[in-house]
This record gives C-alpha cells, structure tokens and sequence, in this order.
C-alpha cells in the first residue's frame, strides 16, 4: 500500500487547523489504499522518507524562513531523500503572520534539490484560516494522496 508522509509544524491553532484539513483530504472516502502517516517535523525520520511514496509538507514562515523544526527535518534527511527519493510527489502550505515568501522560495529550493515533483498548488497565506484556506489544505492532502492511488 502507498504511503503518503505529512510532516508538520503546528505550533499554533490556526497551523494545528490547517494540518487538520490537511489530513481530512488525505483521508477522504474516495482515497483508497493510501496510508497517511503524519509526523512532527522535530520527529520525523529518514526511514519515514524513505518508506513514504509521497509527501506533505507544513509550516509556519518565521523570520521570512521555514521553522527551524521544518529547516531541522530537511537537514538531516536531504542528503539520503535526495539519493534515493526523486521524482516522488509532494505539496506544502505555508502559513504565516507577516510574510510567507522566504519560506516558499525555500521551500521550492530545497524540495527541487531532493528532486520531488511538485503535484499541487502550494497553499500560502496569512492570518487565521478561513473556510476557503482550509478548502485549499483540505484539497492540497486529497490530491497529494490521489496520485499514489494505483
């Protein structure tokens, strides 16, 4: 069975929010056969992606960057996802107060150097969610998911 690896940092409500929504689209009634495996980002580990078929990933832009915990999740496993991962889909959100464009440019930059293949359009915005961010995050984890449907 495929699996489908979201990995997160939702230190807050309207992150854990869009996680939820995230998650409800990954799990939807009309995926079949998809195990979704979700994972802190300070938690998550090498063999969780090397055993995913795809990916979600979430945080929150602090600084103008990624969150450390995301930055963290990227450093100690690019060298061996990039070896042996390419070409697997993925999608990302990035929420934040100020400003989100540091982190989706890093974002696209390390996600192209790993070499996955972006399936769906990055949900990024800032302020608490509304029902159409959360429609956005709902549909970005059911799209990831239906691609590793056989």
């Amino acid at each position: 069975m495929p699996r489908l690896l979201i990995v997160h940092h939702s230190p807050s409500p309207n992150l854990e929010a869009i996680l939820e929504a995230v998650v409800a689209g990954a799990r939807h009634e009309d995926i079949d056969d998809v195990d979704v495996v979700v994972r802190e980002a300070l938690e998550a580990t090498v063999d969780d992606v090397l055993s995913a078929n795809g990916y979600v990933i979430g945080t929150s832009a602090n600084i103008g960057y990624l969150s450390g915990a995301v930055k963290h999740f990227f450093d100690v496993t690019f060298d061996t996802a990039s070896e042996r991962t390419r070409g697997r889909p993925f999608g990302y959100y990035v929420h934040g107060r100020s400003d989100t464009s540091g982190a989706e440019r890093a974002m696209e930059s390390i996600t192209t150097g790993i070499g996955w293949r972006r399936v769906a359009d990055p949900v990024c915005f800032l302020g608490d969610p509304d029902e159409g961010h959360l429609a956005a995050a709902t549909e970005l984890g059911a799209t990831v998911a239906a691609t590793l449907m056989g």
